[in-house]
């Protein structure tokens, strides 16, 4: 055990009883991640970042508090510390017991599927009750900015997306429906690689760090990405649950959701090209289904989706 971990588990006050800790491998963050054993049959998640990551820490346990107090289930944060001998900064939370939904899914009917799916968009929904502070920028600034650069970055990246142009002049078409849209909490990688299922229900979200301010809107992009490809009854499921506690899916949401989408095209190709490589043919696959559940953004709601 490396000399700085060592000497956080004989000083941080919620790893005292700590007996065995085993690193977490799993995910693309570059954060240190540990599942943590205590003596009383408990378990604590530790996650260790560079302290160059402080303030947005700090900003990320501040919100596990705040989802706390509004009964959100998701990890229960415990301590958050900073390491000055090793320059790093720390956070412990409660584990969440269970499986990764990509994982659990595939093993469950398709009414638990649902069932699961349709709990996650309710949670979905309360946590997109938090409003943004009056100092964050501007959602629409801010997305049509990142948007433009990523579509530069694509135009240089070697790899083509069959009717690209035609995205594109979709999403020019109805940019403009992004504005003045709500400035609120943003998971920003709500997806089933990143929700607990435990005995057969759902148990809850994981992995804020990624947290953003933004239209609720821009969250179902994942969905379309990651979660419809494991499992369509969980991906209708989460639409119909947010549905019920927001009565959100109007014409406008649909037109939001299908922009984000048809822009996460093009920084998906970019961000797979830096960071994982290896995958660039997997995402092409996806970008491909997506553009057939659309029909190229003829259609706004995905030929998968039905509501009854």
């Amino acid at each position: 055990m490396e000399g700085w971990l060592q000497h956080l588990m004989e000083t941080s006050p919620g790893l005292q009883k700590a007996n065995k800790i085993e690193r977490i491998f799993k995910g693309f963050s570059p954060e240190l991640k540990y599942r943590v054993f205590l003596t009383d049959g408990t378990e604590r998640l530790l996650r260790v970042s560079e302290k160059s990551a402080w303030e947005q820490k700090k900003a990320e346990y501040a919100i596990l508090q705040t989802l706390q107090f509004m009964d959100v289930k998701a990890s229960r944060p415990i301590e958050l510390g900073v390491l000055d001998e090793s320059s790093q900064c720390y956070m412990l939370l409660t584990y969440l017991a269970g499986e990764d939904a990509k994982d659990a899914l595939i093993q469950l009917t398709e009414g638990e599927q649902y069932e699961i799916g349709r709990e996650a968009g309710k949670e979905l929904a309360t946590m997109h009750t938090i409003s943004a502070h009056p100092s964050v920028p501007d959602w629409y600034e801010r997305c049509i900015q990142k948007h433009n650069r990523y579509v530069a970055g694509y135009k240089d990246c070697g790899y083509q997306i069959p009717y690209a142009e035609r995205i594109l002049l979709f999403i020019e078409k109805n940019v403009f429906c992004l504005k003045d849209t709500p400035n609120r909490f943003l998971h920003d990688d709500f997806h089933v690689d990143n929700l607990i299922v435990h005995e057969r229900k759902y148990a809850g979200a994981i992995d804020f760090n990624r947290f953003d301010w933004g239209d609720p809107a821009h969250d179902f992009t994942k969905l379309a990405f990651f979660s419809r490809e494991i499992s369509i009854p969980y991906s209708i499921g989460q639409l119909v649950g947010y549905d019920e506690r927001t009565g959100g899916l109007s014409e406008s949401f649909w037109i939001r959701y299908c922009v984000y989408t048809a822009m996460a095209m093009f920084s998906s190709v970019v961000w797979t090209i830096q960071n994982v490589p290896d995958q660039i043919k997997g995402m092409l696959e996806r970008i491909e289904r997506i553009s057939h559940d659309h029909d190229y953004f003829e259609r706004l709601t995905p030929a998968w989706y039905h509501a009854d």
